[in-house]
């Protein structure tokens, strides 16, 4: 097994990698191209701003070589929300992968939403993972449901928890940080 974790200047690398060690899997961090097409396994993390993460990536190429892969891809939490159509966190276009839009939590709620909620999961990132098990986020941006929701999650409004298309994947809770429930998917993910 080859895992690579995209390396663009995000957040949250080496709590993924500790994760992956756990299970046994180690990661290389990378922005090189031949290395993410050549890997088994890709890790998309994320943890800040999506316009300076967009310039990151673009400045890279990393933008226009990250939809062509073809092995599993899994996008985490702005790492997700990259890989939709657009984010109103600066105004950004994404990648793409999903058609969605993410939007940002009304002004008037607790942001961000921060700490452990329930996930309603399915499909193969959530296979052997209790229906409404709690799984931890941060964010104040999400994605819009779409037909690409495998996972649900409310925080005064439903939003995409989860998404799933063809090799890719993402959520928006973090399961480097969700305990045994989040080693479950990740564990599941690299069984792909």
């Amino acid at each position: 097994m080859n895992v690579v974790i995209v390396d663009y200047g995000a957040g949250n690398i080496q709590s993924i990698r500790f994760a992956l060690e756990r299970l046994g899997a180690t990661a290389v961090l990378s922005n090189v191209a031949e290395e993410i097409q050549n890997a088994t396994h890709v890790i998309f993390p994320g943890v800040g701003e999506a316009s300076y993460a967009m310039e990151k990536l673009c400045a890279t190429g990393l933008d226009c070589l990250i939809p062509t892969l073809t092995q599993p891809v899994l996008g985490i939490c702005l790492g997700m929300q990259l890989m939709c159509t657009h984010t109103e966190e600066g105004d950004t276009k994404g990648l793409s992968i999903f058609d969605t839009q993410v939007v940002r939590f009304n002004t008037t709620l607790n942001v961000p939403h921060m700490g452990w909620n329930t996930v309603e999961g399915t499909g193969v990132l959530f296979e052997g993972i209790p229906q409404n098990s709690h799984f931890y986020l941060v964010h104040s941006f999400y994605a819009l449901p779409n037909e690409n929701t495998v996972g649900n999650c409310v925080y005064y409004i439903p939003f995409a928890a989860a998404l799933a298309k063809d090799n890719f994947y993402g959520t928006q809770f973090h399961p480097e940080k969700s305990g045994a429930v989040g080693a479950k998917l990740l564990q599941n993910f690299l069984a792909l």
